[in-house]
């Protein structure tokens, strides 16, 4: 794809444009990531009798741990690694271009919250910020920069200090965002309960070990009733993407519009369901066009007719069904 075709991805106005965008991504994917073509012959696709979205293979997420997955035949700019637990293997996603990735978290920012330097950033991060190469981290770091604000910065575990930030924010009635991993959330909501009236509490998942695993229901129940709030939000994206979901509260995601969310049959990996019926969460995100833009997450849920999804938990074995269709 040319420049100008890739720059088409964020000004994606309706289904039809989508649809045209994502088979040309589709085609160049097939012909430049040698992974993803070996993939798609094993299940007899290609870009010759591929023509339509609902016919074309999405990459289980686990080849983001086993193979170098890129569509670019230039340099690599910068590798993001997702979390894992001691002994674990990660995901490494090879960036050709950052600037795609920070126009995409970018616009998916504005477009759900408006202008980055309306907010004070408060970021609660810390086992992000321990290790190296966190997607999220850049993509924090970059509003909180752009925010503008003296205030805005990261805390590792410095909750008094933090909570000290938001009892003078919340004087000032400063309008601040509040973004924080589940666990330290948690910390924060237990050791420091405060009621929030101008700050949105946005979590971003990950126990990753550190506590009890909560279903979303009751972390934001905890939240809600520490800070004082009716509403928790949340960001839903990974290291395997360029791009995020947003939820304001209700559970529900909403994407951005060069994002798709399909859901899977966990039996039969080659078939959607239906709206309102749960199965594995397959994502098109069309900004990861030097990557693998058809991706099989690990993720269950659903998907309603507007365009949203719900994320209700992840498949409780290791590998999606269809991985051992190929091994390079």
């Amino acid at each position: 794809m040319d420049l100008h075709r890739i720059q088409d991805v964020f000004s994606i106005s309706n289904a039809a444009e989508f649809n045209q965008l994502a088979m040309e991504i589709f085609k160049f994917q097939y012909r430049h990531n040698s992974v993803y073509q070996t993939f798609c012959n094993y299940l007899g696709k290609s870009a010759s009798n591929v023509s339509r979205i609902d016919d074309v293979p999405f990459l289980p997420i686990q080849f983001f741990k086993t193979h170098k997955v890129t569509s670019a035949d230039k340099e690599i700019e910068a590798v993001f690694e997702s979390s894992g637990t001691s002994g674990t293997r990660t995901s490494k996603h090879y960036i050709a271009d950052l600037s795609l990735y920070g126009q995409s978290f970018r616009k998916g920012f504005e477009r759900f919250y408006g202008p980055v330097d309306d907010y004070c950033i408060l970021a609660l991060l810390p086992s992000y910020l321990e290790r190296q190469g966190s997607s999220l981290i850049y993509m924090v770091n970059d509003l909180v920069q752009r925010s503008k604000h003296s205030q805005s910065g990261f805390y590792l575990y410095d909750l008094k200090v933090l909570n000290k930030k938001l009892i003078q924010l919340e004087k000032k009635q400063t309008k601040t965002l509040l973004i924080g991993v589940s666990f330290a959330l948690l910390d924060l909501a237990e050791r420091f309960p405060l009621p929030l009236k101008h700050t949105t509490v946005m979590e971003t998942g990950g126990m990753k070990g550190r506590r009890k695993e909560l279903i979303r229901e009751e972390l934001h129940t905890i939240l809600k009733n520490a800070f004082s709030t009716s509403h928790v939000h949340s960001e839903y994206g990974m290291t395997e993407l360029l791009s995020q979901a947003y939820s304001k509260g209700d559970g529900i995601f909403h994407a951005p519009p060069w994002m798709r969310v399909l859901v899977r049959d966990p039996e039969d990996p080659l078939s959607t369901k239906s709206y309102g019926e749960t199965g594995g969460l397959n994502i098109i995100d069309l900004a990861n066009v030097h990557s693998c833009s058809f991706i099989a997450t690990q993720d269950l849920g659903k998907t309603f007719s507007n365009g949203s999804f719900e994320v209700l938990g992840r498949f409780d074995h290791s590998d999606i069904r269809g991985c051992n269709l190929m091994a390079l």
